[in-house]
């Protein structure tokens, strides 16, 4: 339903912040922008405080829509051209109105902009850059920004873009080539990967300017052609398990293929405004999408494995240099036949495990063949993946930490990173017990199965696969059944709240693993 009268601003809020919630953006800023005597905001590495909505959604950010207008019909989503929604649109200096305000008032923090397709891509890309460019150099606004990318935008929008925002993400949508075809036949791979690609390629760029010493001598609104050279030779990515992401309307995939990013044509030069001004004068500049790119995959759509989508988010990290990538459970809006039916309950659990192990590809040292494989393609649903992983390999316990290498202890359960790092730095001076290590931080409870300490174990322990599985499962039961049923007494919160909310403590510490905080 396509509403021809303007709407109230208020009015536009309700429409577009509701419409935005399916879109995760739960990141801390990545950034170190400080403020300005001249300027509003600042966007320090740790300076986005985050807020938890019970099926994950960060809401820290003002998170709106563009507009909810879309031209594409993807059977998934809300905002689809067939279904009957109230539509809305922000003109850009409604988003900058929106954003001072609600920063001045210490409501926000930074800006997450994302739209559906109004009338072409580039139309909406253009339009998001006219809200970024008067942002930072009319207001002087230098907080967070994440910008979602229109996938069939052209090379010159995305790069323009990228040089106002903090953050930019492209969402692959679905793990697999098949089930992009058969629930968004607008969209492909190719427009997908292409700006994903070129952002990845500026980010490097920046990197060696950094690094050279050259940073100043880059000037904004030039690409160079790129060759997608070895990048593409990977399974997942030239379709493996299942499609990956291979281009179904391409011969061969990727893998085959090579193809040039289009040559940039002529643009006006970008204008400098006081604020814009004021940075240069100082030896500041644009950096190109500073805290990196990321994107997000529907989970419970359509019928990919989990072994498939972890498998390509493996290589999205490895390829494509990607800060995060998110995994977004289904939530049955769409009364369709290739969809999970109305009411259907979204798969909070699995979206939960797929975070899990996605923590562990990036900071623990695991690959996605060793967590599962084609015999094994899917999670656990009693065990998260470290503990299951480990039950399947005692013959890798137990492991003395006052010998064990950094490595060997990530792989304990119950041992982070920091309690890794702690026991490694504390050992040089002495010789730990298990007192110590639970004022490191280790969770003995699932630890002891797998540990010693000067070469006694916690208590007597057989080492049997089926009776440390039902104890851990036994330990996991109660949080297992409060991601699963959580959806049901909590909802996300909105800027219309009034904050007065009777909310269990403990369940925000229990969900806050769904966004990949273990």
């Amino acid at each position: 339903m396509l509403v021809e009268k303007e709407l109230p601003l208020q009015r536009k809020l309700e429409i577009l912040s509701d419409a935005a919630k399916y879109d995760a953006a739960c990141t801390s800023s990545g950034v170190d922008r400080q403020g300005a005597a001249h300027a509003l905001g600042s966007a320090a590495a740790c300076g986005i405080c985050h807020s938890f909505a019970a099926d994950g959604r960060c809401i820290s950010l003002l998170k709106i829509l563009m507009t909810n207008e879309c031209v594409y019909d993807c059977r998934y989503c809300i905002n689809r051209r067939s279904n009957d929604v109230e539509r809305a649109s922000f003109a850009p200096e409604e988003i900058c109105t929106l954003t001072m305000e609600f920063y001045r008032r210490n409501y926000i923090e930074g800006l997450f902009l994302s739209s559906g397709v109004a009338v072409s891509p580039d139309a909406t890309m253009e339009r998001i850059y006219e809200a970024l460019s008067l942002l930072r150099r009319k207001y002087g606004f230098r907080g967070y920004i994440h910008v979602k990318g229109i996938p069939g935008a052209s090379p010159e929008l995305i790069e323009r873009v990228g040089y106002l925002a903090d953050r930019m993400s492209v969402n692959l949508e679905l793990p697999t080539a098949q089930g992009l075809k058969s629930l968004a036949p607008h969209k492909s791979r190719r427009s997908i990967l292409m700006p994903m690609r070129q952002i990845q390629r500026g980010i490097c760029e920046e990197r060696l300017l950094l690094t050279d010493g050259r940073a100043s001598g880059r000037i904004p609104g030039r690409i160079e052609d790129g060759r997608p050279g070895e990048h593409w030779n990977s399974p997942a990515l030239t379709g493996g398990f299942g499609g990956g992401l291979r281009d179904s309307g391409q011969k061969g995939g990727f893998g085959e293929t090579a193809f040039q990013l289009p040559s940039v044509s002529s643009l006006p030069p970008l204008e400098a405004g006081p604020g814009l001004r004021r940075d240069l004068a100082k030896g500041e500049r644009p950096r190109f999408v500073p805290a990196g790119q990321s994107t997000q995959m529907i989970i419970g759509a359509t019928p990919e494995t989990d072994y498939q989508i972890l498998s390509v988010a493996e290589a999205l990290y490895q390829k494509f240099d990607l800060k995060r990538v998110f995994y977004s459970a289904y939530v049955g809006l769409n009364d369709d036949s290739l969809l999970p039916a109305v009411g259907t309950r979204p798969p909070l659990l699995r979206e939960h495990r797929l975070y899990q192990a996605d923590w562990l590809l990036r900071f623990y040292g695991f690959e996605a063949g060793e967590l599962l494989d084609e015999n094994r393609p899917n999670f656990n649903v009693l065990l998260d993946p470290k503990c299951d992983w480990a039950v399947r390999h005692l013959e890798c316990f137990p492991v003395e930490v006052n010998r064990a290498d950094y490595g060997t202890l990530l792989r304990v359960p119950g041992i982070g990173v920091k309690s890794a790092r702690r026991i490694i730095r504390a050992r040089r001076s002495a010789c730990l017990d298990f007192p110590d290590l639970k004022k490191m931080g280790v969770v003995l409870k699932r630890a002891h199965y797998f540990i010693t300490c000067a070469g006694k174990m916690y208590r007597p322990v057989r080492l049997e696969e089926s009776f440390i599985a039902g104890c851990l499962a036994d330990q996991n039961r109660k949080k297992n059944w409060r991601v699963e049923h959580g959806g049901e007494d909590y909802r996300q919160l909105s800027l219309f709240d009034d904050m007065h909310l009777d909310m269990v403590p403990t369940v925000e510490d229990c969900r806050s693993s769904l966004t990949g905080q273990l």
